[in-house]
């Protein structure tokens, strides 16, 4: 079905009216004061309806440890010694046996040539 009348500005802009961003409400945490979404856990402290749910200082220790550790892993992998000759060298891309497999098949089952 076509459109048979056009729809003036003024029209579409009221019907856009309702498209507007409104800023999300935010209640204070009462633990440590921080704004927060309601019913929802303080991302500051874990605090929620004044009970703790989640200890944060115990998980950013865990999150910085690992840092820490996977940055001692990188160095260390950095300080291996290169291999003798001090060449790189690649290893040849694997090959799948069966595919390899089908290929040869494939070959065997072409006609060959005549030569006259």
């Amino acid at each position: 079905m076509v459109i048979r009348m056009r729809h003036t500005s003024s029209h579409s802009k009221n019907r856009r009216s309702h498209h507007a961003l409104k800023n999300p409400t935010l209640s204070a945490c009462s633990n440590c004061g921080e704004k927060h979404r309601p019913h929802h856990m303080c991302q500051s402290c874990g605090f929620y309806n004044g009970r703790q749910m989640l200890d944060l200082q115990a998980e950013k220790a865990k999150r910085d440890a690992r840092i820490q550790a996977k940055k001692e892993r990188m160095s260390a992998a950095e300080q291996t010694p290169a291999p003798e000759g001090g060449e790189v060298v690649e290893e040849a891309p694997k090959v799948d046996d069966a595919k390899a497999g089908k290929e040869e098949n494939l070959q065997d089952k072409r006609p060959e040539k005549k030569v006259e």
